[in-house]
């Protein structure tokens, strides 16, 4: 059964983020959909810098069943993933989103962070879902900030948020959420940075993208390297997210303006359920290569197996003395 339908269409080949930046950084469209090296979740993205009015981007996903009882968003059959496909937008941008629901169940895709119309909610509140078999079409709208008529100005959209279900086992999507449908939603403004490498940590009840430690992601890197770390909370417990030997700057991006800008700089930070963030930070700068935990930490969380590991490798990709043996002991966390 169709509900809504939109023409969908491949973006581009796959790539490594460096490719895309060099794309950019030589007037070139860049390529648009990237695997993330060492990671285990795929980018769809703009293929501009972005201007005021922005384009249509037109994307399928499909929910599918995974091992272990785990369900999935991908961007091609059988290719689903927990965390889901990094989703991307340039402000101004509107993401049109076809859903195929592969599974058995009653589901959706609903965002933070983005403008939508009550069809496009995902919410069985307003009857915007997909039952078993069939396609959706979701359509996400950004916006540059904006001054309105009293003269005040408004928010735009940029920023590191995320999307998930709000329709399986409950009308908050408890059962889809507690099984893996979610990933991340990020919104570019102009002149944003882009990494060389990118992932999605979710602490998600008591377990971090659905495992937990020593089956937590480890998540690699080569000194040097720009790396996006986009952090995502759900579930019902409260956590909090450090990253050893590494600092971001607490606001959108995670980067200073300049040296007089009086943003805190932090390495740990609430990640609770319904929240995100994300940060950028160069790979063992200041510190070497090694294998760096991240964590909950909240102490018996992280003891229960909320932690993982950041493996920042020499800038050959060989390991850096003592990484195996660390990386051995986490092996025998718990």
């Amino acid at each position: 059964m169709i509900r809504k339908y939109a023409r969908t269409g491949a973006f581009g080949k796959k790539v490594s983020r460096r490719s895309m930046l060099v794309g950019a950084a030589a007037g070139m469209a860049a390529p648009v959909v990237a695997s993330t090296v060492g990671g285990t979740t795929a980018t769809a993205a703009p293929n501009r810098a972005g201007d005021s009015q922005g384009e249509i981007r037109r994307i399928t996903m499909y929910a599918e069943e995974l091992p272990g009882g785990m369900i999935g968003y991908g961007l091609e059959p059988g290719k689903a993933t927990v965390p889901g496909p990094v989703l991307e937008m340039w402000e101004g941008d509107t993401l049109e989103i076809e859903l195929v629901n592969n599974t058995d169940h009653r589901l959706s895709i609903h965002p933070h962070g983005v403008e939508y119309d009550t069809e496009s909610d995902g919410s069985p509140l307003n009857d915007s879902f997909n039952n078993p078999g069939e396609r959706r079409t979701y359509i996400w709208r950004s916006r540059a900030p904006y001054q309105a008529k009293d003269g005040t100005w408004r928010p735009g959209s940029a920023g590191y948020w995320h999307y998930h279900d709000h329709a399986m086992g409950t009308d908050h999507g408890t059962g889809g959420v507690l099984r893996g449908l979610y990933g991340a939603l990020v919104v570019r403004r102009p002149g944003d940075i882009l990494p060389d490498r990118q992932y999605t940590i979710v602490f998600n009840g008591m377990t971090i993208n659905n495992r937990v430690a020593p089956d937590a992601p480890i998540f690699e890197a080569r000194l040097g390297e720009r790396v996006e770390f986009i952090a995502i909370g759900h579930g019902d417990h409260f956590h909090t997210f450090h990253l050893h030997a590494h600092r971001w700057a607490d606001n959108r991006t995670g980067l200073l303006s300049g040296p007089d800008d009086p943003t805190p700089i932090i390495d740990n930070k609430d990640l609770n359920p319904g929240s995100s963030f994300g940060f950028q930070v160069i790979a063992g700068e200041g510190v070497g290569p090694g294998a760096w935990m991240y964590h909950c930490h909240v102490q018996f969380h992280s003891d229960d197996g909320m932690a993982g590991i950041f493996l920042v490798r020499n800038e050959d990709g060989s390991l850096p003395p003592g990484a195996e043996e660390a990386l051995e002991r986490y092996r025998n966390h718990g």
